[in-house]
C-alpha cells in the first residue's frame, strides 16, 4: 500500500474532473509500459477485507467512475466520455480491500493475441524482453510478471488471459460464461466475453475468485483426468515433448485418467465456428464506430476488422447450429467430475516484430484451435505455469465443465503446492 498514491474509493469520495483525478495520481514507475500513462487513474481499497495490502491492474477496456478508458485505441478514447460508474467486478476488489495501482495497456480494441500495440507500445515480457508478452491483456500479464502487482484482471474472448499467462509463465483463469458480471466492461463479442485474471500463486489467484464469481459453489470432487489427444496431436512434437513431464505431474493428482479426443471433427473447423460468431458480433458491437470515425489500426487488426465486415448472416446461422453440436460433443465427453489437459499454447512466446502473416495469421490461427475449445463451450480453463523450454515457459492447461470453476481451481492448487 506505500509503493502508490491513490484516490479514496468510496461513496464519500469528492468528485472531481478527469484531468484533476489523473493529476492527483502518481503513475506507476515501472519500465515495462505495462501501464497506461494517457488515462492513468488509481483507486484505494477499503482498510479491511480478503484482499487487504494486494495490489491490482485493470486492464484498459473496464469502466472506471469519471475516467475514459481507451480500448487500447486513441480515436476511441477521444471520442467516448467518462464512464458514470465503476465496474462491478472492480468494486467488488476494491470493497474486498484490494487496490487499483492502474489501467494496463490492451491490444486494440482487444482483437489481438500479441500485445503489440501500435499506439501505446508493447509490455515488456518480463521473461525475455526480446519477445511478445501475449494479447490482448498484455499489460495485466506484463505487470504481474514483474512483480509489480500482486494479480490484475484481463478479458478472455479468444484467449486474452490464457494465452499471456502461458508466455509469462503465470497462472491465468478463463471463468465458465456467465459467471462474473461483465457489466461496466467494453462489448466484444457477448457469446464468449468474459472477466479473468493473472496471478504468481493459487491462493491470490482463488482468494480473487472468492470475489468475482457469482453464487459460489461448493468445489466437486475430481475424479478423473481426460488427456485431449488430438489437442496434443495439434501442437509441434517438440511442445507435446516438453509438456509431457508436467502431463505426468497433473495425473498423479486424479485417481483415474484416459486419453481422448474432445473433437468430433477437426479443431480448424472449430476455430472457424467460433471466429464466424466472434467477427459477426464485434462488428455488431463496432462496426457503426469504425465507419463514423475510421480510426487507423495495427498490422492484423485491420485485416480482421475488414474480415468481420464481411461475415454473413447465413454463415453466422450456420456456426450457431454447429456450435450446440460441439457443445454436446464437449458434455459426451467431459463429464461432471472430469478434468480435461489441453497444451495453453503451441508454443513459446514469439519474438517480437515478427512479420504480419507469421504472427497475426499463422500464429494465431494455431493458438485459436486450441483456445476455442472453451470459448465454443463456455468452459472454465486455467493455465498452470508448469514448465520451460529454450528457458522460456510453456502452460498446461486444465478445463472442466462449465460452471466447475471452485472444483479446477482446488485442483489447480492442489498441483502447484504439492
Amino acid at each position: 500500500m506505500g509503493k502508490y498514491r491513490y484516490w479514496r474509493y468510496g461513496s464519500d469520495a469528492p468528485r472531481v474532473s478527469t484531468a484533476e483525478l489523473a493529476l492527483s495520481m502518481r503513475i506507476p514507475n515501472d519500465a515495462t509500459g505495462a501501464f497506461c500513462r494517457h488515462n492513468h487513474v488509481a483507486l484505494a481499497g477499503r482498510r479491511n477485507g480478503s484482499l487487504a495490502g494486494l495490489d491490482f491492474g485493470v486492464k484498459d477496456i473496464f469502466d472506471i467512475a469519471q475516467t475514459t478508458s481507451s480500448f487500447g485505441n486513441p480515436v476511441w478514447f477521444e471520442t467516448h466520455e467518462p464512464a458514470l460508474e465503476t465496474a462491478p467486478a472492480v468494486k467488488r476488489l476494491l470493497d474486498a480491500g484490494g487496490s487499483m495501482v492502474g489501467r494496463t495497456v490492451s491490444d486494440e480494441l482487444a482483437y489481438s493475441l500479441t500485445g503489440e500495440n501500435t499506439h501505446y507500445g508493447t509490455p515488456v515480457n518480463p521473461r525475455d524482453p526480446g519477445r511478445i508478452p501475449g494479447g490482448s491483456s498484455c499489460g495485466s500479464a506484463s505487470a504481474v510478471a514483474a512483480g509489480l502487482v500482486d494479480f490484475a484482471l484481463g478479458t478472455d474472448c479468444g484467449g486474452s488471459v490464457r494465452l499471456p499467462s502461458s508466455y509469462c509463465g503465470l497462472l491465468g483463469i478463463r471463468p465458465s460464461l456467465g459467471r462474473v458480471s461483465t457489466e461496466g466492461v467494453i462489448p466484444f463479442s457477448a457469446s464468449f466475453d468474459v472477466i479473468g485474471w493473472f496471478a504468481r500463486d493459487t491462493g491470490v489467484l482463488a482468494n480473487v475468485a472468492e470475489i468475482l464469481l457469482d453464487i459460489p459453489r461448493a468445489a466437486r470432487a475430481p475424479d478423473r483426468l481426460i488427456i485431449a489427444v488430438d489437442a496434443f496431436g495439434f501442437v509441434d512434437p517438440s511442445i507435446k515433448q516438453a509438456l509431457q513431464p508436467a502431463i505426468n505431474q497433473v495425473r498423479g493428482h486424479f485417481q483415474r485418467h484416459d486419453e481422448k479426443a474432445i473433437c468430433d471433427d477437426s479443431l480448424e473447423d472449430w476455430f472457424n465456428v467460433f471466429r464466424t460468431i466472434q467477427a459477426s458480433e464485434i462488428w455488431a458491437n463496432h462496426g457503426p464506430w469504425i465507419e463514423r470515425h475510421n480510426p487507423t489500426f495495427g498490422p492484423g487488426i485491420d485485416e480482421r476488422m475488414e474480415w468481420a465486415s464481411k461475415v454473413l448472416p447465413c454463415q453466422v446461422k450456420d456456426a450457431r447450429a454447429r456450435q450446440m453440436i460441439i457443445i454436446d460433443r464437449i458434455n459426451d465427453v467431459l463429464g461432471e467430475d472430469d478434468v480435461l489437459c489441453i497444451p495453453t499454447s503451441p508454443r513459446i512466446a514469439p519474438l517480437k516484430n515478427q512479420d504480419v502473416n507469421t504472427i497475426e495469421v499463422t500464429y494465431r490461427h494455431q493458438a485459436m484451435g486450441l483456445l476455442c475449445i472453451s470459448g465454443l463451450g463456455g468452459l472454465p480453463q486455467i493455465s498452470l505455469p508448469l514448465t520451460e523450454l529454450e528457458c522460456m515457459p510453456l502452460g498446461l492447461s486444465l478445463v472442466a465443465r462449465h460452471g466447475n470453476d471452485e472444483m479446477l481451481l482446488e485442483v489447480a492448487k492442489s498441483i502447484m503446492e504439492n
